[in-house]
């Protein structure tokens, strides 16, 4: 699995990264359970959960490259919503968020963002990602500006910081199979952003 890596930053800058290569990452009988351990190693050692992103990113890109399996979980999208989410682990106290999400073809996210440092990596389809910051207008603070795009396609990973602002869309002829992991979010800062209103509401 090819793919670029890519980072967004809190004011709306995206940064292409210096990807691992494949066949580096290579391992026999690399699972989920160890995935987790090691990102969890990693968090554990930062006082900057955010500045261990491309130690996180080679992780997720070593899952991929090793785990069919993790590549084969994932829900058909819902009719009603156009999305569906499959939650990959779940345990009182994880501190992680770990899950596959479909969209369907022409299905676009709000305006977001994480509260908390995110790593997505694309497995199926292609997602379009518009990335936008906050302009600190005086009057409208929570006002935002688009500042670019960029289109991932399978085998892209992308990572956020936690106050990156996007927004994602499926594109192209089939759904977008995506697989997220994300840190514990702070409620406080999380927030979904409306272009008419210029405001911000909790998400």
């Amino acid at each position: 699995m090819k793919g670029r890596d890519w980072l967004l930053t809190g004011d709306g800058e995206h940064q292409a990264c210096k990807s691992v290569r494949a066949w580096d990452l290579l391992r026999d009988n690399y699972r989920l359970y160890r995935f987790l351990t090691e990102v969890e190693d990693v968090l554990n050692s930062a006082d900057d959960e955010a500045s261990r992103l491309p130690e996180i990113r080679m992780l997720v890109r070593r899952l991929l490259v090793n785990s069919y399996w993790v590549q084969s979980q994932y829900l058909e999208p819902s009719p009603q919503t156009g999305t569906s989410v499959l939650l990959l682990y779940d345990e009182l106290g994880f501190p992680l968020t770990v899950q596959t999400v479909t969209f369907a073809p022409g299905t676009r996210s709000s305006i977001h963002n994480h509260g908390t440092w995110g790593v997505v990596a694309v497995l199926k389809g292609q997602e379009k990602n518009s990335f936008w910051r906050r302009t600190h207008s005086p009057d409208f603070p929570e006002k935002i500006e688009s500042t670019g795009e960029v289109t991932l396609f399978p085998g892209d990973i992308i990572s956020f910081v936690p106050d990156a602002i996007h927004c994602v869309e499926a594109v192209g002829d089939e759904p977008t199979v995506t697989f997220n992991i994300y840190g514990e979010t702070d409620p406080k800062e999380r927030f979904e952003f409306d272009l008419v209103s210029h405001k911000a509401k909790k998400f």
